[in-house]
């Protein structure tokens, strides 16, 4: 087979496919009618950041079999239309874990410490020693927001060196935490009212952008920041004016909004801010574990075998496929229902089969289930890797069968748990494809999983359901279709509506005044997490 280099990787990798007896070629800083004419032939093609993965380049190599990215972020390939063409996309996440954490540490120690700013003073031929007083790590409170990978390395390794830990993910599990001796902060304001440092380790998605704001910031009063995550998470001038101010007595940021960075950019005018030019995976050791990583992956697809980080190619026996199909994106829709009506932390992630669905090999339906209820948190998670987080993260995954339903031909239920709190989202799929939402904490509905809607528990009382419709009226919210469910006359309903667009927060503000409303919750099956509202 042969394979296409079209980014310097580290010879390791190189290395590792030749010996596997493979045609390696290398052709760095080419673009153009050149790419396209070098992956004409090519089985596999191996890229960093520098090469453009585009439906063109797809479209002419008519034997590409997988595109390996050396590294994380895949944002310079067209996964879709990799997914068109057949070629698998797999990028290699864990080979820079340590590196990345490795440099956290460091950027908390450089800004604890005035590191940079004392050695360009005495470069400069001052003996600034009393300019400088640091502060110790020891005894401090460390801020984790999301403790993932990177955030679990960092925590091992700040703890282990006196440092108090307290992180913010609402995807992690009380008894995960313990392990890393973390305890959970609620929410976010919690987390950086008890810190005195903290450490960004959340991909950039539309819920994290700019999740760190003025109103964030004030409350690490006197605090330091240190990000090495993404740019784009912090309100970088926000941050620049905070430190500025002396609000907060430090930062020290790797990663910016826009790269390469502005010259304009505030951060690059404060003193107490340190800046590196993204250096997290910066290290010999992870150039190379990226390298063999994607090498052992492209090897992997060769050899028909599953890609352990693939990206866009959940595999299973081909005969089976057209009777699970429709199923995968059900129970990924319940999975997201589930986990957008959730208030709580999720420690546990249940899915059960029901009818003639439970005879079928059901793990890559399961993984889609999981990849629902993640995807407002990970970025890029899928069906292949969202086992692997719900493990990383200690949620437990149960799956259960039965043969016999009741009444449907085949049902997909997703539950999310934590303790005594659950969530259930029960799901099939009618003749032709037709996908249905059939129950929801055990109401009966018959609701379409489309774009926008607006699940409503209130009590079964005349009047209700018109407010409700009124109000999203009076905000030119339409409302596309409506299923309205009961336990008992006079107890406690659900309706369900399919909306034309999302309604804002002051629509669900103006329909939970209502004391008739018990709770209501905007459910976006587009790929965003909206809001969530009640009245406890």
């Amino acid at each position: 087979m042969k394979v296409l280099v079209t980014d310097p990787i580290a010879d390791a990798g190189i290395q590792r496919l030749r010996a596997a007896g493979h045609d390696v070629e290398t052709a760095y800083d080419i673009e153009g009618e050149e790419l396209l004419d070098a992956v004409k032939d090519a089985n596999g093609l191996i890229v960093r950041s520098g090469t453009e993965v585009t439906d063109e380049v797809l479209d002419a190599a008519d034997d590409l079999v997988i595109v390996g990215r050396a590294g994380i972020g895949v944002d310079n390939i067209d996964i879709e239309a990799a997914t068109e063409h057949g070629v698998i996309v797999a990028n290699a996440p864990e080979g820079n874990v340590r590196a990345a954490a490795e440099h956290t540490v460091a950027m908390a120690f450089a800004t604890a410490r005035s590191i940079p700013q004392a050695h360009e003073r005495l470069q400069n031929g001052e003996w600034a020693k009393s300019d400088f007083l640091g502060t110790e790590l020891n005894g401090k409170t460390l801020g984790i927001v999301g403790l993932g990978r990177v955030g679990q390395e960092v925590a091992k390794r700040l703890g282990s060196l006196g440092m108090n830990l307290v992180a913010f993910d609402p995807y992690i599990s009380e008894e995960r935490a313990e392990q890393l001796g973390a305890e959970l902060a609620d929410d976010l304001d919690a987390c950086l009212e008890e810190a005195d440092f903290i450490t960004i380790h959340t991909p950039l998605t539309p819920e994290t952008e700019n999740m760190i704001g003025e109103e964030e910031l004030a409350k690490l009063d006197g605090g330091y920041v240190v990000n090495c995550a993404r740019g784009g998470i912090i309100d970088e001038p926000a941050l620049a004016e905070a430190v500025e101010n002396d609000q907060l007595a430090g930062a020290a940021i790797d990663v910016f909004a826009e790269e390469p960075v502005d010259p304009d950019n505030p951060l690059l005018d404060v003193e107490d801010v340190i800046v590196t030019p993204h250096l997290g995976a910066s290290t010999s050791a992870a150039q190379e574990n990226v390298a063999t990583s994607a090498a052992d992956q492209v090897m992997a697809a060769f050899r028909g075998e599953p890609v352990m980080n693939a990206l866009n190619a959940p595999s299973m026996d081909e005969s089976a496929f057209p009777r699970v199909r429709p199923y995968i994106d059900l129970a990924e829709t319940a999975g997201k229902i589930a986990v957008q009506l959730f208030d709580d932390r999720v420690e546990e992630v249940d899915v059960s089969y029901a009818g003639d669905i439970a005879e079928e090999d059901l793990d890559l339906v399961t993984a889609s289930a999981l990849k629902g209820v993640f995807e407002p948190l990970e970025w890029q998670v899928n069906a292949v890797n969202a086992p692997r987080i719900a493990e990383e993260r200690g949620i437990d995954v149960v799956e259960s069968k039965s043969r016999s339903s009741e009444d449907f031909q085949s049902l997909v239920t997703v539950t999310v748990k934590n303790g005594d709190e659950e969530v259930s989202v029960c799901g099939t799929q009618f003749a032709g494809e037709d996908p249905r939402i059939v129950r929801i904490d055990g109401y009966r509905v018959d609701a379409i999983p489309h774009g926008h809607m607006l699940v409503a528990r209130n009590e079964d009382v005349p009047g209700v359901i018109g407010f409700i419709g009124s109000t999203l009226g009076d905000h030119d919210v339409n409302i596309a279709a409506m299923f309205n469910a009961r336990e008992t006359i006079g107890g406690e309903a659900l309706s369900v509506y399919n909306l034309d667009e999302a309604p804002s927060e002051e629509v669900l503000e103006s329909i939970l005044e209502d004391e008739r409303i018990i709770n209501v919750s905007h459910i976006s099956l587009n790929g965003t997490v909206d809001a969530d509202t009640s009245d406890d």
